[in-house]
């Protein structure tokens, strides 16, 4: 049976979101044409696609400044509440594009790292990796920056600076320890080995595996779940879990309280809307503020 949220966008639309799909049909691109990805919009939720198959989707500085105006655009959006994030071809993205990198002779950062992602830290919106193949290096440290991984049966992860002379330096050598444990990390990364998209799923980092074909339906599952919360409360626990990483919770959960997320959470019509549903023994109906 499937499970539908209803769902209202500003302007008063109301949509229902299906658990294996989006009942909205309406797909749109955004209003600029970006060159190393593709952007769809469907009902909800964003569809970000690294589009350079040729180059494994390496990512170069160009590459990485047009993400970030997606995931910016993404954030402003009140009418997007899930991003889902993958790789044209058959990887997910190979990392650092070293032979653009060689020929400018120098590592050029941006601003909010691979993939507009790594050094974004205020982004409340959930964001969904499906990791399409490979992801290595800058591209395993934009999926450990997305909130859910969900990964085909034949991707694998590697950190493999260090054969090359570097070191995962984007995000990867903090968010993976964090993810599964110090020792577990250190295996991984001090040796630049592969992991598998099982393995991966067995350390704790990977949500799901699932067949390639099944790979974007599944994420979209996900976002459909996603969906049927409150995105104000989702985007309020967001925060608070990020928040709260390496904190103790003694003299946390005050602070907390205070966070922009959770304050417009609590201020909101949902908060309202969500009890009183419950109590009228219907479902919900979002307004998104």
């Amino acid at each position: 049976m499937d499970i539908c949220a209803s769902v209202v966008s500003n302007d008063g639309a109301r949509a229902c979101v299906l658990n294996q799909g989006f009942a909205d049909t309406n797909v749109r691109s955004t209003p600029s044409m970006p060159q190393y990805s593709t952007v769809s919009r469907e009902g909800i939720f964003t569809i970000v696609t690294l589009n350079r198959p040729e180059a494994l989707n390496a990512m170069h500085p160009p590459g990485n400044l047009e993400l970030a105006g997606i995931f910016d655009e993404f954030e402003a959006d009140a009418e997007q509440w899930v991003a889902i994030v993958t790789g044209a071809g058959r990887a997910f993205s190979a990392g650092l594009d070293l032979k653009f990198t060689a020929a400018a002779g120098q590592l050029t950062p941006v601003p909010m790292g691979f993939a507009g992602l790594t050094s974004r830290y205020e982004i409340t919106k959930p964001i969904i990796a499906a990791i399409n193949g490979p992801a290595l290096g800058g591209g395993f440290e934009a999926a450990l920056a997305c909130d859910v991984i969900i990964a085909a049966e034949d991707a694998f992860f590697a950190l493999p600076e260090p054969k090359v002379g570097l070191a995962a330096l984007a995000g990867g050598l903090l968010r993976l320890p964090q993810s599964i444990g110090l020792h577990r990390a250190l295996g991984i990364i001090l040796t630049g080995r592969r992991v598998s998209a099982r393995e991966g799923f067995e350390l704790g980092f990977v949500n799901q595996v699932v067949a390639a074909d099944e790979l974007i339906s599944t994420a979209r599952h996900w976002a459909s779940l996603i969906a049927e919360c409150s995105p104000l409360a989702v985007r309020a626990s967001k925060q608070v879990v990020r928040h709260g990483l390496g904190k103790p919770i003694n003299g946390e959960l005050e602070k907390v309280r205070q966070l922009a997320a959770v304050q417009a959470m609590l201020t909101s019509k949902d908060a309202i809307e969500g009890p009183l549903a419950f109590a009228q023994k219907r479902r919900p109906v979002w307004q998104g503020r």
